[in-house]
């Protein structure tokens, strides 16, 4: 097999294809959303970076190639092109994200307080993943109102973002340094 192009000019005047071939721009939603999800995949091989628990960067790695499976279920026109199996999100996907939410919720203190990013470096790249996963959901949820989206999906990435608040906590926690909205905002 021959190596393959990394330049292909067909995108050149601002068109490109979905999975099933139709061209649409670039600006249209779908790769918005599937564009905003592989810069959340690139956050979180960031995160992945500073984190020092096998059982933490087991997860997370496990995260990263679910997220490829929505990238790959969003970039399919969805409409005329049956969705391949390795794009498919499944129950036992948003189990596992619930599972690790739950068992880090049981690790910190109770919730009091509104709770500013940061706290250690592991914290900090948490919560830019779950700004940027909002993101993601949001532009999921308008192609959601015009096509319909897999609830699959749209359950995965409300988990996910969850997922990485509840992580940023957790490594803020094991810190010693979650940091919490001071609402005199005095100096």
């Amino acid at each position: 097999m021959g190596k393959s192009k990394i330049y292909t000019k067909t995108g050149d005047a601002g068109k490109t294809s979905l999975v099933g071939g139709k061209r649409v721009a670039k600006t249209h939603i779908r790769l918005e959303a599937y564009g905003t999800v592989d810069e959340l995949n690139s956050f979180l091989g960031f995160l992945i970076c500073e984190v020092e628990t096998e059982e933490v960067a087991k997860v997370l790695s496990f995260v990263q190639h679910k997220l490829f499976n929505v990238g790959s279920y969003l970039a399919t026109d969805t409409e005329t092109t049956a969705v391949r199996d390795k794009s498919i999100i499944y129950d036992k996907d948003i189990a596992v994200l619930e599972r690790e939410i739950d068992r880090m919720d049981s690790e910190v203190p109770p919730l009091k307080q509104f709770v500013l990013p940061g706290g250690s470096e592991a914290a900090s790249r948490a919560h830019i993943c779950r700004t940027v996963c909002r993101r993601a959901e949001r532009c999921i949820h308008r192609i959601n109102e015009i096509s319909p989206v897999d609830e699959h999906v749209l359950m995965f990435m409300n988990r996910l973002s969850d997922y990485f608040f509840m992580l940023a906590r957790y490594k803020a926690n094991k810190a010693g340094n979650e940091i919490f909205w001071d609402n005199t905002c005095l100096l």
